[in-house]
């Protein structure tokens, strides 16, 4: 397989941007880093919004969910916001407001389980804590990032010799007693809660009496990396989803004086549902494009014209065909990694694809030369699913659901492919640039 120079430097920027965005916070502080070194302007929501043909903005709500958007040469009510939808958080683990404990001499830090992740891969795996803490100040509070940079805790396997039927049955983790962290051998006099934000408060360069609370995320502290025998692959946390952020991104802010406005909007809470004020099934996007519809001088009437002409592309990671364990997959339906991005189709509405939808993708695609893949999941199997219904339920916008294929999705440390970033990039560059 031929890599171009190009793709390689793309996957690159890709583990850059995962690297340095170790929770979902971080994500939308990198995404906003990005977008005003791109020329983006910050609104704010509390503030009246004042557009221009041709501006470039960008929205964010609870600091990890962030809309941005170009406004086209004409009007929205004439040619639709031709958006794409993505998703900021990951499966994980999450620390509890009262963590810290005690246990024969360890200190220990509880968790909760934050989505669907695969538990097992985050034993013996070098672990550290990203998020944000609240701050007391005069009077207020306000909230700043924090990320531990080397490894601080740990989830060791318990030995096989205590566990002799794990490579027959597999590891099963109670998610109560068998998941707390391990921290630190437990020094006399010092409690366990105090220890802990002392380590937070060393972390952020402030006072542990100034903390009030916090919302951390365990992460895994190795880095992105390439790999296979012509360097074909990426590995690295949180490819879903923050591959296709990253894709929508690169793609928006290349974007110059589009016909069409464009919009990419990240998402948190995915995982978990998006029910929140911050998440796809909350307010956060329509209230973003009515208040930019009517900041362009559009009226109620002119906003649902805009709407019924708008397309969503809800971007997710895809199901690549693992060869170990070809029965898990739809014969007729397996995709490749690095063969092109996926559409994915569910009759049950899992996804939002349809036939119209669908095709409209397919010519994108062909109209770059890109090669598209289709995916359809087993029968018999559960299938996940993405923000693209939910959307599409709330806006009545047409949508399709695509996705770069990967492997190992919801782990400690997936892969995908080193072509298939770049590609999933052009073809979202011409969606946008689409003229008709």
């Amino acid at each position: 397989m031929v890599i171009t120079a190009e793709a390689r430097r793309r996957a690159q920027e890709l583990l850059d941007f995962i690297d340095a965005s170790p929770s979902p916070w971080h994500a939308g502080a990198a995404l906003g880093r990005l977008l005003q070194g791109a020329g983006f302007e910050e609104l704010r929501e509390a503030d009246r919004w004042a557009l221009r043909t041709g501006g470039r903005y960008f929205v964010s709500r609870g600091g990890s969910s962030v809309i941005a958007f170009v406004v086209g040469q004409a009007p929205p009510d004439e040619t639709g916001v031709f958006m794409v939808g993505a998703h900021t958080d990951s499966p994980g683990l999450r620390v509890k407001p009262r963590a810290a404990y005690t246990s024969e001499r360890l200190l220990r830090l509880g968790v909760e389980v934050y989505g669907g992740p695969i538990l097992a891969t985050f034993t013996d795996r070098d672990l550290s804590l990203a998020g944000r803490i609240n701050l007391r100040n005069n009077g207020a509070t306000k909230s700043v990032l924090v990320r531990i940079a080397e490894p601080l805790v740990r989830l060791p396997n318990l030995a096989i010799h205590m566990n002799r039927g794990v490579n027959e049955e597999g590891l099963k983790l109670n998610k109560q007693s068998e998941l707390p962290l391990l921290l630190a051998e437990q020094l006399n006099g010092l409690a366990p809660e105090g220890r802990f934000r002392g380590l937070l408060a060393a972390s952020a360069g402030v006072d542990a009496g100034q903390i009030v609370n916090w919302e951390l995320h365990v992460y895994d502290t190795q880095k992105g990396t390439f790999w296979g025998a012509d360097q074909e692959f990426i590995a690295d946390s949180q490819l879903d989803n923050l591959a296709s952020c990253h894709a929508g991104l690169s793609a928006l802010m290349e974007l110059d004086a589009p016909w069409r406005t464009g919009l990419c909007g990240f998402f948190d809470h995915e995982e978990v549902g998006s029910e929140s004020a911050k998440g796809a099934d909350g307010s956060f996007l329509s209230d973003v494009l009515e208040r930019m519809t009517r900041a362009l001088g559009l009226d109620h009437e002119s906003y649902k014209q805009a709407l019924a002409r708008s397309f969503m592309i809800s971007a997710d990671m895809a199901h690549a065909f693992h060869p170990n364990f070809p029965a898990a997959y739809e014969p007729n339906h397996q995709v490749h990694v690095n063969a092109g991005p996926v559409i994915k189709t569910n009759s049950n509405q899992r996804y939002a694809t349809d036939s119209v939808s669908e095709a409209f993708f397919i010519s994108l695609c062909e109209s770059v030369n890109i090669g598209y893949q289709q995916y359809a999941h087993r029968t018999d199997l559960g299938c996940g699913s993405t923000i693209g219904p939910t959307i599409a339920s709330r806006l009545g916008v047409s949508t399709v659901d695509v996705g770069n294929p990967m492997w190992a999705m919801h782990s400690c440390r997936e892969s995908a492919g080193v072509v298939d970033h770049s590609s999933l990039i052009q073809v979202l560059k011409a969606y946008w640039e689409k003229q008709a």
